[in-house]
């Protein structure tokens, strides 16, 4: 395999489409672990989804010599103070991206983000002392804080935003 930058992208999406495939067996065959399967495959693709749009940050960076071209987060080249310091027009639509909470890309990175955070014990409502002690309770899934349509989604973008950014990075 080549040693350019953008196979390091083309990996990671690839990697990202695997494990949403996975994710999807493991919600139809709804085997014994299914639940432990899917957030296995919800985490993977997450990480690979993550690694493809810092990929995709370093074939930027690399090409137009960036300082801090091989950084090892996507936030440390994603910032507005990096953007002001080295402009370029496709860091300046993923900084723009990245800093509107409702875009895809402010999803992704808050998912990933979310991977690294504890368990949060759920806080019961305080009651009325008036309600009976024993109460009837049903265990039901948790829903996931992103589904596998929504990082399908973010893989699509992501990779329709490499193939644009390649096709203007491309020297004639």
């Amino acid at each position: 395999m080549a040693n350019e930058r953008y196979t390091r992208t083309n990996q990671k999406l690839y990697f990202a489409g695997v494990a949403l495939d996975f994710w999807r067996k493991a919600e139809a065959g709804r085997a014994m672990n299914w639940q432990a399967q899917v957030q296995a495959e919800r985490e993977a693709c997450l990480f690979h989804l993550y690694g493809a749009l810092l990929g995709l940050c370093h074939e930027i960076a690399g090409y137009y010599r960036l300082p801090q071209a091989d950084a090892s987060v996507v936030e440390q080249l994603l910032s507005a103070e990096r953007l002001a310091a080295s402009p370029s027009p496709e860091m300046a639509e993923l900084v723009e991206l990245a800093q509107h909470a409702e875009t895809w890309l402010a999803k992704l990175l808050n998912a990933y983000h979310a991977l690294f955070q504890p368990p949060r014990e759920v806080v019961p409502a305080k009651q009325d002392v008036t309600m009976p002690l024993i109460s009837a309770v049903t265990l039901e899934d948790e829903a996931l804080p992103v589904s596998a349509d929504e990082l399908e989604f973010c893989r699509q973008q992501l990779k329709e935003l490499a193939l644009r950014f390649r096709g203007s990075l491309s020297e004639w």
